[in-house]
C-alpha cells in the first residue's frame, strides 16, 4: 500500500500514513487529534531533450529490399568454405 504525507491543520506536525489508493477517509494528527491535509510533493523524475515521446512513439522506419545477393553455385561447383568436412566436395579434390 503506499503512503502518504499529511500535514496537521492546527499544530503543523508532519505524518505519514499507510493506506489504500481508493480511501478518502479524514486523518488526524497522532499528536493533537486535529484532522490532517494531505501534502502534495513533487516528483523527482525530470524529462529533458527533445522529448520521450518522440523517441519512444514514432513511426517504425520503412523496410528495405536486402541487398545481399544469395549464391546460385551448384552443388556439383560445391561451397568455396575449405573447411573441408567430410560430405564437401571440394574436400574431395
Amino acid at each position: 500500500m503506499p503512503r502518504y504525507d499529511y500535514r496537521c491543520t492546527s499544530c503543523a506536525h508532519t505524518f505519514e500514513v499507510t493506506r489504500p489508493i481508493g480511501s478518502t477517509s479524514e486523518e488526524s494528527c497522532p499528536h493533537c487529534g486535529a484532522s490532517g491535509r494531505r501534502v502534495f510533493t513533487p516528483v523527482g523524475v525530470v524529462f529533458k531533450g527533445s522529448g520521450f515521446h518522440n523517441t519512444d512513439y514514432r513511426s517504425a522506419p520503412a523496410e528495405t529490399a536486402p541487398t545481399e545477393k544469395t549464391s546460385t553455385a551448384t552443388p556439383e561447383a560445391g561451397p568455396s568454405c575449405g573447411a573441408g568436412c567430410s560430405t564437401c566436395p571440394v574436400a574431395d579434390s
